[in-house]
């Protein structure tokens, strides 16, 4: 069953946003579980440009590849070493240790409420 915490906002892709500055974001659990075992994960470097509903990097688990969308514009600040080292967080804690950029922001994409987002998984 997947959890949608209600401090954070989402993504039709399923990706989650934490504010902040800079601001955290990471996969849903419901992408997680729908991935399966994450086995690799491909991000971009700190000081990267990211554009709010562009590619920026890519999940790779036993049963596909998947496309990291990036939930906002702006600069890559940090990128979670931990999680690259053992992709396992991601599935494990997708919402805390299993975060994977953070960012500065110069703009955000279109984002939904954790009840909007449910009603979407829903379907």
């Amino acid at each position: 069953m997947s959890t949608f915490p209600a401090d954070l906002s989402y993504t039709a892709e399923h990706e989650w946003l934490a504010q902040g500055d800079p601001v955290a974001f990471g996969i849903t659990d419901t992408a997680s579980e729908a991935l399966g075992d994450i086995v690799y994960l491909e991000l971009p470097a700190v000081g990267d440009e990211i554009v709010a509903g562009a590619v920026c990097g890519e999940i790779e688990s036993t049963k596909s590849v998947s496309e990291l969308f990036s939930p906002v514009s702006g600069t890559v600040v940090e990128v979670n070493q931990a999680a690259v080292d053992d992709p396992s967080l991601v599935n494990s804690d997708p919402y805390g240790a299993g975060w994977l950029l953070k960012a500065t922001v110069t703009a955000t994409g279109p984002l939904l409420s954790a009840a909007e987002y449910q009603v979407l998984t829903a379907g």
